[in-house]
Formats: C-alpha cells, structure tokens, sequence
C-alpha cells in the first residue's frame, strides 16, 4: 500500500470540512443554552472574547503551516519546537479529545433524529415510548449513522466534502433566516449589559464560560490536518480564517436572536434543545421543523468530519512510528487511510458504549465539553508557545513581526492556560468526594487526567519499544510532507 495520500482537496472543500467540524449550528443548538445558564444574558460578549484568544491560536497555526505543512500539525510542531514528549501528548489528547467527541456527538446525533421523529409524530415504535433525553436510545440510533459516516470518509475526503457541503448550506440558510427574523422581531429588550463582561455572576462562571466558548469554536484546525490532501497546502490558512469568521459572525447573531427571542430561565432550562424551542417561539409547523432538521444535518456532518483530522493526525504519528503502522496505511484505490479510518470508528463505537453510564443526554453534553474544552485550552496553548519559540528571531526583525510571530501567541496561550487552570481549581475545590456525574468536579477532571497519563504510557512504549526516531531527533517532516514536495505535488 501506498504512504501518499490523495490530493483531491481545493479550498472550499476544505472550508467545508473545517465548518462542519467546528459544527455551529450544533453549538448553538445545544451549546447556547448551556452556556447561558453559565454565563446569564451575556452570550454575545463571551462568544466574540473567546475568539481573541483563538485568532491568536490561529495565527500561530498559519505561520506554522506555512513553514512546515504536515498532517500531524500540532503533534509535529510542538514535538519540533518545544518537546518531543509534549509533541505526543498533544498529539494523543487531541486524538482521545476527537475520539470523545465521536461518541458524543453520536448521541446528540441519535437524539436529534428521535426528536425529529417526534416532531413527525413518530413517538413509539414496536411498543417502545422513544425518548430522545435517553442516553441508550439516542447512542443506539446514533451508531447507525456513525458506521455511515465512517465508511463514506473512508471512500474518500473528497466524496465526504460534497457530502458535507449541502448539509452545510442548509444549516447556515436555516440559522440565517430564523436567527436574522428572531433579531428583529424578539421582545426582549436589548440591554448594553449584555457587552458587559464584568457583569457576569463570577469570575469561576466567566472561565467555565470562556471555556466553554472556546470548545464551540474548536475544530476550525482540522484545516490544517488536512493539508496533505489539499491541492496547495499553504491554503489551509484560507480555510482556517474563512471558517473562523464564518462561525463568529453565526455565533454572534444566534447570540443576539436568542436573547431578543428568548427569557434567561428559559434559555438556560432548555439548554440541550435551544435551537428547536428558539424555532417553535418563531414559527408554527411544518416552519419549526426547519431547525431540527439543521441540527440533525449539522451533527450528522461534524460526526463525519471529526473522523476526517483525526485519522489524519495518526496518519502522521504512524508515519513517525509512535503509533502502529495500520494507521499509515492509505487505500490503493481511494487514496485515504481506510484502514485507520475503519478503526477509529470501532474506538468511537467503544467509547460510546462506556458512556452510556452518564442516563441523559444533558448530562453527556455538560460532562463531555467541560472535559474537552479543558484540553482544547491547552493544546491549543502549546501550540502557540511553539510558534513562539520556532519564530522568536522575529523580535528582532520589527515590531509588526514580533507581534505577530511571538508576542500574540504566546498572549493566547497564557490566556487559555490561565483560564483551563482556574477552570481546574474551581472543579477540584468544589466537590470532596468522587462520583460518576456529570456535575461531579472530580469526575470531569478525571477525564483529562485519563488522557495525559495513557498518553504518557504510550509515548513510553513508543520510545523505548517501538524505538520511534520522533523521541531521538528533532521532529522533522516525513519525505511526502516537506514544503518543496507539499507545494509542487498536484493531483
């Protein structure tokens, strides 16, 4: 089998992939709500501060890629430019990270179809009462469509990106027409406060919403895991800064309606459904199915998509020997990594299953992004500390260079780590005792805890077991990814 993959991507293809798996209109959906009941009336001044932070990140990752193109991203830069073994374990966080949200998102999915049907007033099949709050029932459901979306990416990026693309526009032309209609027509007074940060209820309510916010803007790297497959790697910049503006301009405006449409105790009580109860208080049927079905495509095409940079991350950890070589392997005939691809669905699958421990979707949903947002922070962080440290020559070149190259990154980064390590005190100091429970502070931490320690067992093997140059050397590309070969390569 061949290592190469296929190079079949053009920009828009890749913005595709990139919206998809930052998936707004699934963070609105679920995540607005949520948030709300973090945060009170100030959703549109949390979500435009988290982006201050991740633009910085964004900057990082531009400047980054465009030195040094590679599936891997992070894995290979922070690896590179700061450490071998914090290379990794950004590299396996980010993999367990995706692998979490799989599962998650597989349940949301399976939960959006049921009430879907519900709405279609399909409430009972073969005597069973579906509920769509139901862990088991929405994970059931949910796996069909996860054995779907897996095979379709392993058939090809580029059957996935179509695919992507009219569940896509859909989405945007629903949140667009229902949130633009709610802006004008809502009843809730506007009120300058909601810009007011310094408002918010406490300083443990701004971090865990900051955070939170972040986690909604995640995903818009999977740009750059893809620049392997991208006609011309270097425009994996385009796509990362299209979707990011894209998706702020989305999370601003349904941030607006939702508080123009809709009380706080409301918002915040039906947090895991505020897309649909945000529709049904707009329009009458057959209108309010619109948004189900916008949530229903939208997780339909973040499940697919998370598959698509994940895979490709172990692509390149394969390509170093820190992970087994069945990740490395790419199809013959369509070009991708089928074979990791396939796995990583059956992991998915795994994880799914163990979550069915957490009875409610709610609950699943509060627990996983907490969880993930925590590791998000971080690892975004690193990665802007390692363009800081691969362009620190830059504070001589000029004030404009230094900024951008060094001084803005490393600004994100003590932004995120400062708030993911308030976040962390405030989970461990709340609570003194462990339970499994999505609100339990310990059992949140756990999570990520979970994640550093196995990753440090497996860099462990992969050191002094398999013997992997990625630990006895700089990081450096593999052959297929140097930017003489990334940028002449064509299809």
């Amino acid at each position: 089998m061949t290592t190469h993959m296929r190079r079949s991507l053009g920009v828009l293809d890749n913005v595709v992939i990139a919206a998809s798996t930052t998936a707004a209109t699934t963070s609105i959906g679920i995540g607005f709500g949520l948030t709300a009941g973090i945060v009170g009336l100030h959703l549109p001044i949390v979500m435009a501060l988290a982006l201050v932070p991740v633009a910085c990140i964004a900057g990082a990752y531009i400047r980054l890629n465009r030195v040094e193109p590679n599936a891997g991203n992070t894995y290979v830069w922070v690896g590179r430019s700061l450490n071998p073994w914090l290379g990794f374990l950004c590299g396996w966080v980010m993999t367990v990270s995706m692998v979490l949200f799989l599962a998650y998102t597989t349940t949301v999915t399976g939960s959006a179809l049921l009430a879907l049907g519900g709405q279609l007033g399909l409430h009972s099949l073969g005597g069973l009462e579906l509920e769509p709050g139901s862990t088991l029932q929405s994970t059931l459901v949910g796996l069909v469509l996860l054995v779907a979306a897996m095979l379709t990416a392993a058939v090809g990026v580029d059957v996935a990106a179509r695919f992507q693309r009219v569940l896509l526009i859909f989405e945007y032309l629903v949140l667009l027409g229902f949130c633009g209609y709610g802006l004008f027509v809502g009843d809730q007074p506007f009120s300058l406060d909601w810009l007011n940060p310094f408002d918010i209820p406490s300083a443990a309510a701004f971090a865990q919403g900051m955070v939170t916010a972040v986690f909604c803007y995640w995903g818009f790297d999977a740009a750059f895991s893809m620049a392997e497959e991208v006609r011309d790697s270097h425009s994996a910049a385009r796509s990362g800064i299209i979707t990011l503006a894209a998706v702020l301009g989305l999370f601003l405006l349904a941030a607006f309606a939702f508080q123009r449409v809709l009380p706080l105790d409301e918002m915040a009580d039906h947090g895991a459904e505020g897309l649909v109860y945000f529709g049904d208080a707009l329009a009458t049927s057959p209108l309010t199915l619109l948004p189900m079905i916008a949530l229903t495509f939208s997780a339909v095409a973040s499940l697919q998509a998370g598959v698509l940079p994940t895979v490709r991350g172990m692509f390149a950890m394969s390509r170093d020997r820190t992970l087994g070589p069945v990740w490395s392997r790419v199809h013959p005939r369509y070009g991708t990594p089928a074979a990791g691809t396939i796995l990583l669905g059956a992991l998915a699958i795994a994880v799914c299953l163990v979550a069915l421990a957490i009875p409610t979707v709610p609950d699943l949903i509060n627990a996983t992004v907490n969880a993930i947002g925590i590791v998000v922070a971080l690892y975004y962080g690193a990665t802007a500390l390692a363009a800081a440290s691969r362009f620190r020559a830059q504070l001589r070149t000029g004030l404009r260079d230094a900024l951008v190259a060094v001084v803005l990154p490393v600004v994100g980064a003590l932004i995120l780590f400062t708030l993911a390590g308030y976040l962390c005190w405030t989970y461990w100091s709340g609570v003194d005792h462990y339970e499994v429970d999505a609100h339990n502070g310990w059992f949140i931490l756990s999570v990520p805890a979970f994640m550093v320690v196995s990753g440090l067992v497996v860099a462990a093997y992969a050191k002094w077991v398999r013997r992997a140059p990625y630990f006895h050397r700089n990081p450096s590309p593999a052959p297929a990814t140097t930017v003489a070969t990334m940028t002449g390569a064509t299809e």
